[in-house]
């Protein structure tokens, strides 16, 4: 791996020297590579900038010179001096938009409020100071260098966001073009492995973009199934929206003016890809088609009316949309969304400020949480005042400490490395990513207990970020304390954007016992992605089965859950343990461990089951409710005869009921011989169904007693009260 990611290192740093901007700045600390330090401090009682800088260059004054973005098309100049101090007594009136270039002999380094405040990972771009072409240049350059396959993109540590301003005077970001955004003519924005795309509007269309294309990798460009890991939010697109896309990539509140026929279009070339999520969207024009994906969960978007089909193959839920497609087979339209808060997000207000948009709690919506005019009911929170902003590098202590103080944490892309978990142990806490930030269990081995610990407090969000495990652990993430009971009826937990990832890239086995487990009452998750890693940079098959191991993708013991939009794969034993009461699951999707290298390694039950149910619930829940759920065979790392015998087990009571179940495989020799309770028939056959399971008819599982992780697995001091 350090080979690897030496070569994006400084493929990466090639692109910033050519780019005339320079790499890592944070707050009063050493440049990694030259060793320039740099500070920049705002008086807003007298409106000026004092900069600072270390020596460098060999001979001369240094020479300043000013834009108002990082890329903008004009620098003046504002003076020069023989110090390492300058201060500008008349910048631009926004304070940030005051870029300042300081130069000495051939050396150039750029000095910023916002790169002081975000550091080097995020990207801003303004077009009153720029050409609309900049923006998707830069974005582009990056995609060719660090965002595509193999070792230049999935299993990079490189994290980036790329956040828009406001246009003004009817400006836009987008360069103009033709087709669908996979042509070249498009002229399309490029979206790569762990980037995110923000605008800083407070309503979509404030920032304008032209086309946006996802690039699969795989087959020539035609598999998109491991185009993972990248999201867009909050942004107006023009011409075309060509999300190819597959697990653990998040698209919110966009207002999308036109699109081609397929939503993952790749021109004519034969596409297929397993996603995907889109929320809170208003499509104006044109109904896009996802056909060629294997299911999709799609919330709260508004379509043009309509009836034609809009494709997928095996499992689409619709919920809270206007004019979805009408129920069949593979679609499930839900009239409303029960309940939902929706992701909070950066944006510019009208003082000029970095806020952070809290949206506000809803019950039984339908269509868009956001109008043409208006950003939606919510609170908003003075980023500078209530946030601590983290940078990659910081740590553990810095991070929890700013939490005990009362702050909530902003992640900037980044790889952040912990010795011990984040603990969120008071209401109302926030953790928010950008640009696929990752909480990291590495480098030492430390932290054997996880990523992150939060109590059983009112108001909890965790959003945007990717739990990875390079050390064995007793979860990733895990909500509530063991005997969590408290009432969050009110207030709930919200739990959005969240990846758990088991292997893949670690150099050493590795033992979870639970990739997530939530203890606590009325928590509402909105996108979750839990992978036991299938691929990546180790050995495959009977190897992996060994050196990757987790039982359990999911556990619920809480009460009153609702997910949205839950996909969990390839874990060792239930993927899914459902054990709280009145829980509600709306999508569902799943493929088997490939890796088990024989039946006798893999039965459930005693023993007397073969394989293990990919969502399970237990004997003893009385009421849950579960609509649209697909598990798909893929055995592939075993010795040809190995089978599951049940996709889904539930209870037989008449308050437990499954709709919409879907099982078939996609390849290797082993079979999901039923669907649900020794009923619906084996994928040997092709594509099972069963539109509704309500206690009746299936054979009831085998009651169980299940070994769940208690407080001796994590130590006395991670005191969650």
């Amino acid at each position: 791996m350090t080979k690897k990611v030496t070569s994006v290192f400084t493929a990466f740093l090639f692109i910033l020297i050519l780019s005339s901007f320079v790499s890592s700045y944070s707050d009063n600390k050493k440049i990694e590579g030259n060793k320039i330090e740099r500070k920049i401090v705002y008086n807003k009682k007298k409106h000026n900038i004092t900069l600072s800088w270390s020596a460098f260059g060999s001979s001369g004054n240094y020479v300043i010179t000013r834009g108002g973005s990082r890329l903008a098309s004009d620098f003046v100049s504002v003076g020069s001096t023989s110090k390492l101090t300058f201060t500008d007594n008349k910048p631009n009136a926004a304070k940030y938009e005051n870029y300042y270039k300081v130069t000495r002999n051939d050396i150039t380094v750029i000095i910023s409020l916002e790169n002081e405040i975000f550091g080097d990972n995020m990207y801003f771009y303004d077009r009153k100071h720029e050409k609309a072409e900049t923006a998707r240049n830069e974005i582009n350059s990056h995609f060719s260098a660090i965002g595509l396959g193999g070792a230049n993109g999935e299993w990079t540590t490189k994290r980036q966001a790329y956040y828009f301003k406001a246009n003004v005077n009817g400006q836009t970001y987008d360069v103009g073009g033709s087709g669908s955004a996979s042509s070249a003519e498009a002229n399309s924005i490029e979206l790569g492995f762990y980037s995110h795309i923000g605008g800083l509007g407070k309503v979509p269309s404030d920032v304008k973009l032209g086309s946006i294309f996802t690039r699969p990798h795989l087959s020539g460009g035609a598999n998109a199934t491991c185009t993972f890991w990248r999201s867009v939010e909050n942004v107006e697109v023009m011409r075309d929206f060509s999300w190819t896309v597959s697990q653990s990539t998040s698209a919110r509140r966009l207002l999308i003016d036109s699109t081609s026929k397929y939503i993952s279009d790749i021109g004519n070339t034969n596409f297929w890809g397993s996603g995907g999520f889109i929320a809170d969207t208003h499509y104006t024009s044109s109904r896009p088609n996802w056909a060629g994906q294997q299911q999709w969960y799609t919330r709260n978007t508004v379509f043009p009316s309509g009836s034609g089909a809009m494709g997928g193959s095996y499992n689409m839920v619709w919920q809270g949309c206007v004019n979805a497609p009408q129920a069949d087979q593979t679609n499930s339209p839900i009239a409303a969304t029960p309940i939902i808060r929706e992701k909070p997000f950066l944006f510019i207000d009208k003082d000029g400020e970095y806020k952070v948009f809290v949206p506000d709690w809803q019950k039984d919506r339908v269509g868009t949480s956001w109008t043409a005019t208006d950003m939606g009911k919510g609170k908003v929170q003075d980023l500078l005042a209530s946030w601590y902003v983290a940078k990659e590098g910081d740590t553990d202590f810095e991070i929890n400490a700013a939490l005990k103080a009362g702050k909530n944490i902003f992640f900037t892309p980044g790889h952040y490395s912990l010795n011990a978990p984040i603990q969120l142990n008071r209401k109302d806490a926030i953790l928010l990513g950008a640009g696929i930030a990752s909480v990291t269990l590495e480098p030492t081995e430390k932290n054997t207990w996880g990523c992150i610990y939060a109590d059983d407090k009112d108001g909890i969000i965790i959003a945007g970020l990717l739990m990875d495990s390079f050390n064995s652990t007793t979860y990733q993430v895990r909500i509530g304390n063991e005997d969590a009971n408290a009432d969050h009826s009110v207030d709930p937990i919200l739990l959005t954007d969240i990846t758990c990832r088991v292997g893949g890239i670690q150099s050493k086995n590795i033992q979870i016992q639970a990739s997530m487990q939530i203890n606590s009452n009325n928590v509402v998750g909105d996108h979750f992605w839990l992978w036991r890693a299938d691929h990546g940079s180790q050995k495959g098959g009977d190897v992996r089965w060994v050196r990757d191991r987790c039982k359990n993708g999911l556990i619920v013991k809480g009460n009153d859950v609702t997910l949205y939009a839950l996909f969990v794969e390839h874990f060792q034993e239930y993927e899914v343990l459902w054990l709280g009461e009145r829980g509600r699951t709306y999508f569902f999707q799943n493929e088997p461990p490939y890796d088990a290298p024989n039946q006798a390694s893999w039965s459930s039950q005693g023993g007397r089951v073969d394989g293990y149910a990919a969502f399970k619930v237990a004997n003893t829940v009385k009421e849950h409710h579960t609509i649209g759920m697909g598990s798909y065979a893929v055995f592939t790392g075993t010795d040809g005869n190995v089978n599951k015998k049940n996709g889904f087990e539930v209870p037989n009571s008449p308050k437990v009921k499954l709709e919409k179940m879907c099982i078939t495989r996609f390849a290797g020799s082993g079979n999901i011989q039923n669907v649900i309770n020794s009923t619906g028939g084996s994928t040997s056959g092709g594509a099972k169904r069963v539109s509704l399971y309500n206690g009746e008819g299936g054979t009831q599982p085998f009651n169980e007693e299940f070994t769940l992780p208690n407080r001796e697995s994590y130590p006395a001091y991670i005191n969650m009260e």
